[in-house]
């Protein structure tokens, strides 16, 4: 039995963190996947179940901790789970074994009885190991959380509701119901990885004023359980996506508005856009271009707490080009009136 870095197949460092390896898991699995290497898919299909294998691993928090145990001691242990294993087998055999219909061993030429290698059987793989915890032939276990990301535009943040969705996910497979193992085979569709990517439509309730980096939780939706067990849950990272008409701070907006200058100089009435219509707002006279107006609660609704942000404006003075001779001679007369 020969040790597997599974931080060196995965292209990741020791202490990456669980959403660094998720990523880099899902990478090669869309690189390696045999449907997307059909001039080798044999090759290709080793490598994905050798980086299935490594994300089995160290993606599951308690099966990497017991990996980052071994260290140096692997033999050792590679050793104590080879009698452990021997010893289960021998007590199966003398309960009667476990038989399949065609007899012999049905995981034969698939690695390991998870269909993954040795080294990961003999200290990950509960393959075999009778008990209580089973159900249907299979133990129960939780299906995993997952995480996706939910891309809104602005004016979807502000107006909250349904939104549909449809993201790629891992997903148990469902030909084999997430064991890798169909008809005592390696599974053809998920290739004995238990896992697929698969598309799912989602109807996700956005709450109004939702912002970048808010998490939304769908219970239930994530990977499906095995042996009778949930499913995981699946969340939503939100993504904001940026306007261009607006810039967020919080709950306020900002907004810059081009106005002429004389309306700057004489006053005047404007319209000012916001995220529920035009609204009209009084210039008074003499106001400075870049002066910032405030127009209270108009701005992002407020997800807690209820009420809303404020919206700024701010005015831009546009001075006129291609002026006329006319014009030209009165700003000069203006001018000279300034001077005087």
């Amino acid at each position: 039995m020969k040790y597997k870095d599974y931080y060196d197949v995965l292209g990741v460092a020791k202490n990456a963190p669980e959403k660094e390896i998720k990523s880099a898991y899902r990478r090669l699995a869309k690189k390696l996947h045999p449907d997307a290497n059909p001039s080798d898919p044999k090759k290709a299909e080793e490598r994905f179940k050798e980086i299935s294998e490594a994300y089995e691993v160290v993606g599951d928090s308690e099966k990497r901790k017991k990996y980052d145990a071994l260290g140096s001691n692997w033999e050792q242990a590679a050793q104590q789970a080879e009698a452990q294993r021997r010893y289960r087998e021998s007590q199966q055999q003398q309960a009667g074994g476990f038989r399949s219909g065609g007899g012999g061993d049905p995981f034969a030429g698939a690695g390991g009885a998870s269909g993954f290698s040795d080294f990961f059987d003999s200290f990950f793989s509960g393959a075999g190991q009778p008990g209580p915890a089973r159900r249907g032939g299979q133990f129960a276990q939780r299906g995993a959380d997952l995480d996706a990301s939910l891309d809104v535009s602005l004016a979807e943040a502000y107006a909250g509701g349904q939104k549909s969705v449809s993201l790629s996910i891992e997903d148990a497979c469902p030909r084999c119901n997430g064991t890798g193992v169909l008809n005592n085979s390696i599974c053809p569709q998920c290739h004995g990885t238990g896992r697929v990517i698969v598309a799912k439509k989602f109807d996700v309730s956005v709450p109004k004023g939702v912002r970048d980096g808010m998490r939304i939780r769908l219970a239930g939706q994530g990977g499906r359980g095995s042996g009778g067990g949930p499913s995981g849950d699946l969340f939503l990272d939100v993504v904001v996506k940026a306007d261009s008409a607006y810039e967020r701070k919080g709950d306020d907006l900002y907004v810059n508005l081009p106005v002429s200058i004389y309306d700057l100089v004489l006053g005047a009435t404007v319209r000012v856009p916001t995220m529920t219509g035009d609204v009209e707002v009084t210039v008074p006279p003499g106001t400075q271009s870049n002066k910032m107006l405030k127009l209270g609660g108009k701005g992002m609704p407020r997800v807690k707490g209820g009420g809303a942000g404020d919206q700024y404006v701010r005015l831009i003075g546009m001075l006129p080009t291609n002026l006329s001779d006319r014009e030209r001679e009165l700003y000069s007369e203006l001018a000279e009136l300034r001077r005087a």
